[in-house]
């Protein structure tokens, strides 16, 4: 499996534009296919990349729920909810891009669920960079991606609530069991000193800050997509220097 990384954050840090600049970067070294999955329900990480997506996941499994016989007698369920995730998949400009959609309906999803998580270990297996934008409580991370990965990438602003979004985030993984190599913190758009001995409270390694980006902002304005940006940006620039722990972990 490839390297796994994992995106979280309360709303509004800039976390998705964060998961989009990585997913950039990693596609400009070259280093290896990429997949982006988009587990936030807001589900607007194909925008900042550029993609229209047509397609989520959670409405493939309301569906499935909603109308078991619609699955081919030919074809087990499992298979079929394979080869819907499979034609869910976009393919952008060097990378692939899956949207998980909203959290499930009403119905009962515990078996759909299960072979949705089959069906994204495999799935996964076939790339060398996974990035999984995670909404605050990472509850696709748990029930529908993968409970494991190689990278946590906590984005937080450097307010007193932002700080404490992260530490709960941390403390989530535990108690949802999620097996994580490496637990980063990126505290963004903020320049200056923070506090060391709040930091050190998070249990995060600490990677830095990116400021504030009018280039950025300008870009969402206009049409949301990064990938428009200059090469030599200034947020991108700083998040090349401090992401190499990120997609070179161990």
């Amino acid at each position: 499996m490839g390297i796994v990384i994992a995106m979280a954050g309360k709303g509004g840090t800039g976390k998705t534009t964060i998961a989009g600049l990585i997913i950039r970067i990693i596609k400009e070294k070259k280093i290896g296919s990429i997949i982006a999955i988009d587990a936030d329900p807001n589900s607007n990480l194909g925008e900042i990349l550029g993609i229209e997506v047509k397609e989520n996941i959670g409405t493939i499994l309301d569906d499935i729920s909603a109308h078991p016989e619609s699955v081919p007698g030919n074809m087990g369920k499992d298979a079929y909810i394979e080869y819907r995730v499979q034609t869910a998949i976009i393919e952008g400009d060097g990378f692939d891009i899956l949207t998980m959609g909203r959290p499930e309906g009403p119905g009962c999803y515990c078996y759909v669920n299960n072979a949705l998580r089959n069906a994204m270990s495999k799935l996964i297996k076939n790339y060398d960079f996974v990035i999984i934008d995670n909404e605050a409580g990472l509850e696709h991370l748990s029930r529908r991606t993968t409970r494991e990965a190689d990278s946590l990438v906590v984005v937080s602003d450097a307010s007193v609530v932002g700080l404490r979004a992260a530490q709960r985030i941390t403390e989530l993984t535990s108690e949802l069991k999620i097996k994580i190599k490496n637990k980063f913190l990126i505290v963004n758009r903020f320049e200056g000193a923070l506090d060391k001995d709040r930091i050190a409270e998070l249990k995060l390694t600490y990677l830095g800050t990116l400021g504030l980006d009018n280039e950025i902002e300008k870009a969402s304005i206009e049409d949301g997509s990064l990938m428009g940006l200059n090469e030599k940006n200034t947020s991108i620039n700083n998040l090349r220097k401090l992401g190499e722990k990120i997609w070179h972990c161990n």
